[in-house]
């Protein structure tokens, strides 16, 4: 991997990060919070792994690979959630989402 690929895939993972704690404390705050159980409880996970995954790249881990991959898996479900419900920011949280697994299944690779 290149510097430039790193780079771009902690970014990825930072915004990804930002999108799921935006989109967790928004669902907080929506009418029926019960039916956004499973979207808050992945946008937890997800926002964390997320973090992780860039610490993980950005201390140059010998396991940033592996923790890329379970970090693209989470993403994956944690969009395929997000982008279920009609919010605004649960749709920007998926797009995030799915950027992020793209990029974290490069590095991973």
């Amino acid at each position: 991997m290149t510097q430039q690929q790193y780079e771009e895939c902690i970014r990825a993972c930072l915004e990804c990060m930002e999108a799921c704690n935006d989109c967790f404390d928004a669902c907080l705050k929506e009418d029926h919070v019960q039916m956004m159980a499973e979207c808050i409880r992945l946008d937890r996970e997800c926002a964390d792994l997320c973090a992780f995954a860039a610490k993980a790249m950005q201390t140059n881990s010998p396991f940033a690979k592996q923790i890329c991959k379970l970090c693209a898996d989470i993403c994956e479900a944690c969009g395929n959630e997000c982008k279920k419900h009609d919010h605004d920011h649960c749709q920007k949280c998926a797009e995030s989402c799915f950027r992020c697994a793209e990029m974290c299944r490069k590095m991973a690779a």
